[in-house]
């Protein structure tokens, strides 16, 4: 797509002049806030699913214990995202977790965004700014673009998914916008193996769209061909010395395997979830074809006639056929995805076609039709996200904080007063009713099909894991012991990181029986064998905390079961038997 000839004529003189309105400088101040924000400890609404920003807390306090994700511990998804939080929790330790989860991608995409601004900023300082503003949006607020959930609240979740987005919007910015080819190709480079690392659905998406760009002249061979082999040496240079990549791609294909019977319905999921913006790109599409059918069939005839590749890349990059290739890869990335920014990548391709509109003006009703689908396209992400922050921001103000004493900025959070009293009543009756829920667990059923979504069931999880870790140091303080590796048979274990212990190698982070957990094999048995307490929360039962017992109920056949508390079992090594009193090594 033609973007360099409308970008000059966008320049707007008092733009020009003010140095405080470059581009950079307000890329520059944004990051300087998220500095300021990470160094500060801030109480924020909880929201659905909170408890997945556990899982880069784990990740985080196995890289600091030598531990190497994909090598030492099975992950979702690729591991720099972890390495990535890692740095950042290391920098700003009292930062808000779903703020410091969400920015952490922050030293990869704005170096890249900066680039590309540079470089259209040269020709066209609105352009720049028409780039760089949605980006803010998606980059600076943990939202995802669908609810999960009736009340307002921070996203925890999708945090993988809404990473690739963004480093999808980077791709598609450079490849639409950027004119210089040297610089070209290395922001595909870094895109590309950022996605790499970081989710392998994105990766593949990123991949279409480069090869669009290939075929569309935007990617010329020669650098395409420099691409690959720059990206194929740097894989090399991971996987000499560590295994990472190769190991990788095998829990890539573990993880296709337990997702195989689900993959085709979620493609039909997927647009139907994006159907709000696939229709109007599409139709947009249409009617973008139909307006210059002319000089479509007449430059593909003329380049199909010469056998010209130049004559049809020229044809094929246009508009259109840059939005086919957006809902084709944004529907592929989006099968796999449960809260994600979704097909925010669509806006770069969506402004080098509003660029051209004007020459539309002679044409009012095409005109007034192209700019009516363009924001319908480009308006819903962005406007989705900024209320669904001013509704959870605003709404702060009659929230109560949890009250904790052992989670550190995990437990950071505030609360409805209606969430807070439900809290405190189920806190009594979970315990007094267990054997209701293991009941329902026996159906295979939750108490409801969102209560994962729930609020009051994430802040029970954080009271109750709150309340473990004093039992598990009261325990160990009355006996004599401590339990250096701890294990939780559930989603997350926030255990090793609360309390300064170690996690077992070879167990998996994220751990979604349904999706994410291979079926456990001999190395996985022995660290489950070798850890010292094996926590098994109860308020409520769940399936899928049943789930992962029974995958792993064989390593803990020697193990003592003891009741911590009132809302957590527990698995202790037989070697604690005698000085805890259990078992016949007690006798």
């Amino acid at each position: 797509m033609n973007t360099a000839a409308n970008g000059s004529g966008m320049r707007t003189s008092f733009l020009a002049r003010a140095g405080f309105a470059s581009p950079l400088v307000v890329l520059a101040l944004a990051v300087l806030v998220v500095a300021v924000l990470s160094a500060i400890p801030l109480v924020l609404p909880i929201g659905s699913m909170y408890w997945d920003v556990f899982v880069y807390y784990d990740a985080a306090n196995r890289i600091a214990s030598g531990q190497v994700p994909v090598t030492d511990f099975f992950t979702p998804v690729g591991p720099l995202g972890y390495y990535l939080f890692s740095g950042f929790l290391a920098v700003f330790p009292n930062a808000h977790p779903t703020l410091i989860a969400h920015w952490s991608l922050l030293p990869v995409t704005v170096p890249l965004m900066a680039l590309i601004l540079w470089d259209v900023d040269r020709r066209s300082r609105l352009t720049a700014f028409g780039l760089l503003v949605p980006f803010l949006i998606f980059a600076l607020l943990p939202f995802n673009t669908r609810e999960f959930y009736p009340f307002p609240g921070s996203d925890g979740f999708g945090i993988y998914n809404r990473h690739a987005s963004q480093l999808i919007y980077v791709l598609v910015a450079a490849l639409v916008f950027v004119q210089q080819r040297k610089l070209l190709t290395a922001i595909v480079i870094a895109t590309m193996a950022a996605l790499f690392f970081l989710k392998i659905t994105g990766f593949v998406a990123g991949g279409l769209i480069a090869a669009f760009a290939l075929l569309a002249g935007r990617l010329p061979l020669r650098h395409a061909l420099v691409s690959a082999g720059i990206f194929l040496a740097m894989l090399a240079l991971v996987e000499i010395p560590t295994g990472m990549v190769s190991r990788y791609i095998i829990d890539i294909a573990i993880l296709i395997s337990l997702n195989s019977e689900t993959i085709g319905p979620r493609f039909f999921q997927a647009a139907s979830n994006g159907f709000g913006i696939i229709a109007p790109a599409g139709i947009l599409a249409l009617v973008l074809m139909w307006s210059d059918r002319a000089a479509l069939t007449r430059q593909f005839a003329s380049g199909w006639r010469n056998r010209n590749a130049g004559e049809l890349a020229v044809a094929i990059n246009r508009g259109p056929f840059w939005l086919i290739a957006m809902i084709a890869s944004g529907i592929l990335f989006e099968t796999q995805n449960t809260g994600s920014q979704a097909f925010i990548f669509f806006w770069p391709v969506v402004l080098g076609i509003l660029l051209h509109t004007p020459a539309l003006l002679p044409r009012p009703k095409l005109f007034v039709t192209v700019f009516t689908l363009a924001a319908a396209i480009a308006l819903p992400p962005m406007v989705k996200v900024l209320e669904r922050a001013a509704r959870t921001y605003i709404g702060t103000v009659k929230n109560v904080a949890l009250d904790h004493s052992n989670l550190g900025t995990l437990g950071d959070v505030s609360m409805r007063e209606a969430v807070a009293e439900r809290v405190d009543r189920m806190l009594r009756f979970y315990p007094q009713h267990r054997h209701l829920y293991d009941d329902l667990v026996a159906t295979g059923e939750l108490p409801t099909p969102i209560f994962y979504s729930d609020f009051d069931f994430q802040v029970i999880y954080l009271a109750t894991t709150s309340r473990a870790v004093d039992s598990i140091r009261a325990l160990e303080a009355a006996k004599g012991v401590r339990f250096e590796t701890m294990m939780s048979l559930n989603f997350v274990n926030p255990f090793p990181y609360l309390m300064d212990r170690l996690a077992p190698r070879h167990i998996a982070i994220g751990a979604d029986p349904t999706r994410a957990v291979p079926p456990p094999g001999s190395q996985e048995d022995r660290a489950v064998a070798d850890t010292d307490i094996v926590l098994y929360p109860t308020c409520p039962p769940t399936t899928s905390n049943a789930e992962l017992y029974k995958l792993y109920e064989k390593p803990l056949a020697d193990h003592l079961r003891i009741k911590l508390d009132d809302c957590y079992d527990a698995f202790v090594h037989p070697k604690y038997a005698a000085a805890l009193g259990l078992g016949p090594a007690a006798q």
